[in-house]
């Protein structure tokens, strides 16, 4: 007998900084795939008024905000420059950010759902996910697209790149790699190939007895 999953399957898609996890996700989008980004959902906690952006005031001060609201490369500096800072912030939000998600997929009428998080492997609140999927891109790439897109340091870059999990050991952990090292053709290329076998695996899945 079959049955029907109550939930979507999901793809965790994830990459270090700088590797195009934003650009693969909108193509995905374009295909027709639901996405869910755990970074989306971050900024959306921390809008003006909220509870968990006046619990961050109260921790860091109000040096921490301008006029339009919280000074988001200040705080990005701070937390990956000071361990305890950046261990606090993540117990305020990972939680938080898992029931957003959570909530979201329950909402959802879609067979699968791409969930695109920077920490999917370094962080066991993903640990409902299905499959993985990173977008993978030489290192010295990585930091010539991400000094162009945010103009920070390459000493900012090499701290956020430290935080995270180390490209040998994301690929080790991938079920799925897109390799993010030629032009957008190629890419689009991998996302259409990938998009099919997901819409397959999702039929697969939810018909699984």
């Amino acid at each position: 007998m079959t049955t029907t999953s109550k939930r979507p399957y999901i793809v965790g898609l994830t990459g270090g900084i700088g590797s195009g996890k934003s650009t693969v996700s909108k193509m995905f989008e374009d295909l027709g795939a639901q996405i869910i980004d755990a970074d989306v959902i971050s900024r959306e906690l921390l809008q003006p008024g909220s509870p968990a952006l006046g619990e961050v005031e109260n921790y860091f001060g109000k040096q921490l905000f301008q006029s339009d609201g919280l000074d988001r490369a200040k705080l990005r500096k701070i937390i990956f420059t000071d361990p305890v800072a950046k261990a606090w912030l993540e117990q305020l939000l990972h939680p938080l950010i898992r029931a957003e998600i959570l909530r979201r997929i329950q909402q959802s009428s879609k067979p699968w759902i791409l969930l695109s998080a920077p920490l999917l492997l370094e962080n066991k609140a993903y640990d409902f996910i299905d499959t993985v999927l990173v977008v993978d891109a030489p290192e010295s790439l990585q930091i010539a697209r991400t000094r162009a897109r945010d103009q920070i340091s390459e000493q900012q870059i090499a701290n956020i790149m430290a935080a995270q999990m180390s490209r040998e050991d994301r690929l080790m952990a991938a079920d799925n790699i897109i390799d993010n090292d030629a032009d957008l053709a190629h890419l689009q290329r991998q996302v259409a190939n990938l998009f099919k076998q997901f819409e397959e695996k999702a039929r697969e899945w939810h018909q699984t007895s």
